[in-house]
Protein backbone atom coordinates (compact mmCIF):
# COMPACT_ATOMS: atom_id res chain seq x y z
CA UNK A 1 0.00 0.00 0.00
CA UNK A 2 1.34 3.42 -0.88
CA UNK A 3 1.65 5.54 2.25
CA UNK A 4 2.07 9.03 0.77
CA UNK A 5 0.19 11.10 -1.76
CA UNK A 6 -3.04 9.16 -1.21
CA UNK A 7 -6.56 10.15 -0.15
CA UNK A 8 -7.66 8.13 2.88
CA UNK A 9 -10.91 7.72 4.76
CA UNK A 10 -10.52 6.52 8.35
CA UNK A 11 -13.65 5.70 10.35
CA UNK A 12 -13.48 6.23 14.09
CA UNK A 13 -10.75 8.78 13.47
CA UNK A 14 -11.62 11.16 16.28
CA UNK A 15 -9.86 9.29 19.05
CA UNK A 16 -7.63 6.37 19.95
CA UNK A 17 -6.06 4.22 17.25
CA UNK A 18 -8.00 5.95 14.48
CA UNK A 19 -6.79 9.39 15.47
CA UNK A 20 -3.19 8.27 15.95
CA UNK A 21 -3.08 6.62 12.53
CA UNK A 22 -4.86 9.51 10.84
CA UNK A 23 -2.31 11.98 12.14
CA UNK A 24 0.63 9.74 11.24
CA UNK A 25 -0.66 9.24 7.69
CA UNK A 26 -1.30 12.98 7.40
CA UNK A 27 2.31 13.61 8.43
CA UNK A 28 3.39 11.34 5.57
CA UNK A 29 1.74 13.64 3.02
CA UNK A 30 -1.71 12.15 2.58
CA UNK A 31 -5.12 13.80 2.46
CA UNK A 32 -7.01 12.20 5.35
CA UNK A 33 -10.77 12.24 5.94
CA UNK A 34 -11.74 11.12 9.42
CA UNK A 35 -15.30 10.06 10.10
CA UNK A 36 -17.22 9.38 13.29
CA UNK A 37 -20.25 10.28 15.35
CA UNK A 38 -18.86 13.26 17.32
CA UNK A 39 -18.01 16.39 15.36
CA UNK A 40 -16.17 18.01 18.29
CA UNK A 41 -13.76 15.08 18.67
CA UNK A 42 -13.15 14.95 14.93
CA UNK A 43 -12.42 18.66 14.75
CA UNK A 44 -9.95 18.41 17.64
CA UNK A 45 -8.13 15.61 15.83
CA UNK A 46 -7.88 17.78 12.69
CA UNK A 47 -6.77 20.97 14.45
CA UNK A 48 -3.79 22.57 12.73
CA UNK A 49 -3.74 19.97 9.95
CA UNK A 50 -4.84 21.55 6.64
CA UNK A 51 -5.25 18.27 4.75
CA UNK A 52 -7.33 16.50 7.40
CA UNK A 53 -11.09 16.75 7.12
CA UNK A 54 -13.83 15.87 9.65
CA UNK A 55 -17.06 14.19 8.55
CA UNK A 56 -19.80 12.85 10.79
CA UNK A 57 -21.65 9.71 9.84
CA UNK A 58 -23.87 7.05 11.36
CA UNK A 59 -23.39 3.34 10.66
CA UNK A 60 -26.82 2.38 11.98
CA UNK A 61 -28.56 2.29 8.60
CA UNK A 62 -27.58 1.19 5.10
CA UNK A 63 -29.12 4.35 3.67
CA UNK A 64 -27.12 6.57 6.02
CA UNK A 65 -23.83 4.94 5.07
CA UNK A 66 -24.68 5.06 1.36
CA UNK A 67 -25.54 8.77 1.57
CA UNK A 68 -22.29 9.46 3.44
CA UNK A 69 -20.30 7.59 0.78
CA UNK A 70 -21.89 9.54 -2.06
CA UNK A 71 -21.12 12.86 -0.39
CA UNK A 72 -17.53 12.00 0.51
CA UNK A 73 -16.77 10.76 -3.02
CA UNK A 74 -18.22 13.96 -4.48
CA UNK A 75 -16.03 16.06 -2.19
CA UNK A 76 -12.92 13.86 -2.50
CA UNK A 77 -13.03 12.06 -5.87
CA UNK A 78 -9.44 10.80 -5.48
CA UNK A 79 -10.38 8.77 -2.39
CA UNK A 80 -8.57 5.46 -2.80
CA UNK A 81 -7.91 4.07 0.68
CA UNK A 82 -10.55 3.05 3.23
CA UNK A 83 -9.52 2.19 6.79
CA UNK A 84 -12.41 0.63 8.71
CA UNK A 85 -11.42 1.40 12.28
CA UNK A 86 -14.62 2.47 14.08
CA UNK A 87 -15.61 0.09 16.84
CA UNK A 88 -17.09 -0.24 20.30
CA UNK A 89 -16.25 -2.67 23.08
CA UNK A 90 -18.55 -3.44 25.99
CA UNK A 91 -18.37 -5.92 28.84
CA UNK A 92 -21.17 -8.50 29.00
CA UNK A 93 -22.26 -11.43 31.12
CA UNK A 94 -23.46 -14.64 29.53
CA UNK A 95 -24.63 -16.66 32.53
CA UNK A 96 -28.08 -15.07 32.81
CA UNK A 97 -30.77 -13.54 30.64
CA UNK A 98 -29.98 -9.93 29.79
CA UNK A 99 -30.80 -6.92 27.67
CA UNK A 100 -29.28 -7.68 24.26
CA UNK A 101 -29.09 -4.06 23.13
CA UNK A 102 -25.36 -3.93 23.91
CA UNK A 103 -24.65 -7.02 21.82
CA UNK A 104 -26.80 -5.76 18.97
CA UNK A 105 -25.14 -2.32 18.96
CA UNK A 106 -21.72 -3.98 18.93
CA UNK A 107 -22.66 -6.09 15.91
CA UNK A 108 -24.05 -3.04 14.11
CA UNK A 109 -20.95 -0.93 14.65
CA UNK A 110 -18.18 -3.52 14.46
CA UNK A 111 -19.49 -5.92 11.83
CA UNK A 112 -22.29 -4.35 9.80
CA UNK A 113 -20.52 -0.97 9.81
CA UNK A 114 -17.44 -2.09 7.87
CA UNK A 115 -19.50 -4.30 5.55
CA UNK A 116 -21.83 -1.40 4.76
CA UNK A 117 -18.94 1.02 4.24
CA UNK A 118 -17.11 -1.35 1.90
CA UNK A 119 -20.28 -1.97 -0.09
CA UNK A 120 -20.98 1.76 -0.40
CA UNK A 121 -17.47 2.53 -1.65
CA UNK A 122 -16.45 -0.58 -3.57
CA UNK A 123 -17.54 0.57 -7.05
CA UNK A 124 -15.52 3.74 -6.57
CA UNK A 125 -12.47 2.03 -5.08
CA UNK A 126 -12.09 -0.54 -7.85
CA UNK A 127 -11.80 2.36 -10.31
CA UNK A 128 -9.01 4.12 -8.41
CA UNK A 129 -5.25 3.62 -8.77
CA UNK A 130 -3.41 2.14 -5.77
CA UNK A 131 -6.68 1.43 -3.96
CA UNK A 132 -6.65 -0.35 -0.61
CA UNK A 133 -9.03 -1.41 2.13
CA UNK A 134 -7.73 -1.85 5.67
CA UNK A 135 -9.96 -3.60 8.19
CA UNK A 136 -9.01 -3.14 11.84
CA UNK A 137 -9.73 -6.30 13.81
CA UNK A 138 -8.09 -7.27 17.11
CA UNK A 139 -5.94 -9.88 18.76
CA UNK A 140 -9.26 -10.91 20.32
CA UNK A 141 -10.36 -12.16 16.90
CA UNK A 142 -8.04 -15.11 17.56
CA UNK A 143 -8.36 -15.60 21.33
CA UNK A 144 -11.56 -14.13 22.81
CA UNK A 145 -11.98 -12.07 25.93
CA UNK A 146 -14.83 -13.91 27.61
CA UNK A 147 -16.16 -10.77 29.29
CA UNK A 148 -16.45 -9.08 25.86
CA UNK A 149 -17.83 -11.99 23.83
CA UNK A 150 -19.71 -10.03 21.20
CA UNK A 151 -16.78 -7.71 20.56
CA UNK A 152 -14.46 -10.70 20.17
CA UNK A 153 -16.95 -12.44 17.87
CA UNK A 154 -17.35 -9.41 15.62
CA UNK A 155 -13.60 -9.10 15.24
CA UNK A 156 -13.33 -12.79 14.38
CA UNK A 157 -16.05 -12.27 11.79
CA UNK A 158 -14.26 -9.29 10.21
CA UNK A 159 -11.05 -11.35 10.09
CA UNK A 160 -12.89 -14.00 8.08
CA UNK A 161 -14.65 -11.39 5.92
CA UNK A 162 -11.29 -9.78 5.14
CA UNK A 163 -9.91 -13.08 3.86
CA UNK A 164 -12.88 -13.43 1.48
CA UNK A 165 -12.61 -9.79 0.42
CA UNK A 166 -8.91 -10.16 -0.33
CA UNK A 167 -9.58 -13.09 -2.61
CA UNK A 168 -12.48 -11.34 -4.36
CA UNK A 169 -10.48 -8.16 -5.01
CA UNK A 170 -7.12 -9.71 -5.85
CA UNK A 171 -5.31 -7.63 -8.42
CA UNK A 172 -7.73 -4.71 -8.15
CA UNK A 173 -7.82 -3.49 -4.53
CA UNK A 174 -5.22 -4.33 -1.89
CA UNK A 175 -6.89 -5.73 1.25
CA UNK A 176 -5.05 -5.54 4.56
CA UNK A 177 -5.95 -6.57 8.10
CA UNK A 178 -4.64 -4.63 11.09
CA UNK A 179 -4.99 -6.62 14.32
CA UNK A 180 -4.01 -4.59 17.41
CA UNK A 181 -3.19 -6.04 20.81
CA UNK A 182 -4.46 -4.34 23.98
CA UNK A 183 -3.55 -0.66 23.45
CA UNK A 184 -3.85 2.25 25.87
CA UNK A 185 -6.93 4.02 24.47
CA UNK A 186 -10.37 4.99 25.74
CA UNK A 187 -12.00 1.94 24.13
CA UNK A 188 -13.07 0.76 27.60
CA UNK A 189 -13.12 2.63 30.94
CA UNK A 190 -9.65 2.98 32.44
CA UNK A 191 -7.89 1.42 29.46
CA UNK A 192 -5.96 4.56 28.49
CA UNK A 193 -3.74 4.25 31.56
CA UNK A 194 -3.94 0.50 32.21
CA UNK A 195 -0.53 -1.04 33.04
CA UNK A 196 0.54 -3.80 30.70
CA UNK A 197 -1.29 -2.36 27.69
CA UNK A 198 0.77 -1.07 24.78
CA UNK A 199 1.14 2.75 24.79
CA UNK A 200 -0.76 4.24 21.87
CA UNK A 201 2.15 6.14 20.35
CA UNK A 202 4.43 3.10 20.51
CA UNK A 203 1.73 1.10 18.75
CA UNK A 204 1.33 3.77 16.05
CA UNK A 205 5.11 3.90 15.48
CA UNK A 206 5.27 0.15 14.92
CA UNK A 207 2.17 0.08 12.72
CA UNK A 208 3.36 2.82 10.39
CA UNK A 209 6.74 1.08 10.01
CA UNK A 210 4.92 -2.11 9.00
CA UNK A 211 2.71 -0.26 6.50
CA UNK A 212 5.85 1.16 4.89
CA UNK A 213 7.32 -2.26 4.22
CA UNK A 214 7.34 -3.32 0.57
CA UNK A 215 5.31 -5.26 -0.14
CA UNK A 216 2.91 -4.29 2.63
CA UNK A 217 2.07 -7.34 4.76
CA UNK A 218 -1.45 -8.71 4.29
CA UNK A 219 -1.70 -8.67 8.08
CA UNK A 220 -0.28 -5.76 10.06
CA UNK A 221 0.79 -7.40 13.32
CA UNK A 222 2.84 -5.56 15.91
CA UNK A 223 5.15 -7.82 17.88
CA UNK A 224 2.97 -7.94 20.99
CA UNK A 225 -0.12 -9.31 19.22
CA UNK A 226 1.66 -12.45 18.04
CA UNK A 227 0.92 -14.06 21.42
CA UNK A 228 -2.77 -14.09 20.45
CA UNK A 229 -2.57 -14.32 16.65
CA UNK A 230 -0.58 -17.55 16.59
CA UNK A 231 -1.86 -19.23 19.76
CA UNK A 232 -3.97 -21.83 17.98
CA UNK A 233 -1.40 -22.56 15.26
CA UNK A 234 1.28 -23.07 17.91
CA UNK A 235 -0.88 -25.45 19.95
CA UNK A 236 -1.29 -23.21 22.99
CA UNK A 237 -4.82 -21.87 22.54
CA UNK A 238 -6.28 -23.07 25.86
CA UNK A 239 -3.25 -21.83 27.79
CA UNK A 240 -3.43 -18.44 26.07
CA UNK A 241 -7.18 -18.15 26.63
CA UNK A 242 -6.69 -18.65 30.35
CA UNK A 243 -3.70 -16.31 30.58
CA UNK A 244 -5.39 -13.54 28.60
CA UNK A 245 -8.57 -13.55 30.62
CA UNK A 246 -6.74 -13.77 33.94
CA UNK A 247 -4.53 -10.83 32.97
CA UNK A 248 -7.45 -8.61 31.95
CA UNK A 249 -9.47 -9.52 35.05
CA UNK A 250 -6.51 -8.65 37.28
CA UNK A 251 -5.88 -5.37 35.47
CA UNK A 252 -9.53 -4.31 35.72
CA UNK A 253 -9.71 -5.26 39.40
CA UNK A 254 -6.58 -3.25 40.19
CA UNK A 255 -7.99 -0.22 38.39
CA UNK A 256 -11.28 -0.45 40.29
CA UNK A 257 -9.66 -0.99 43.71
Amino acid sequence: MKTSGQTMLITGGGSGIGQALAQRFHDLGNTVIIAGRRQDALERACAGRPHMHAWTFDVDTVAGVADFARRVIAAHPTLNILINNAGIMRFETLDQSRDLSVAEATITTNLLGPIRMIDALIDHLVSQPDAAIVNVTSGLAFVPLTTSPTYSATKAAIHSYTISLRAALQGRVEVIELAPPAVQTDLTPGQATRPGYLPLQDFADEVIALFQQQPTPAEILVERVGFLRFAEAQGRFDETLGALNAFVAKARAAAEA
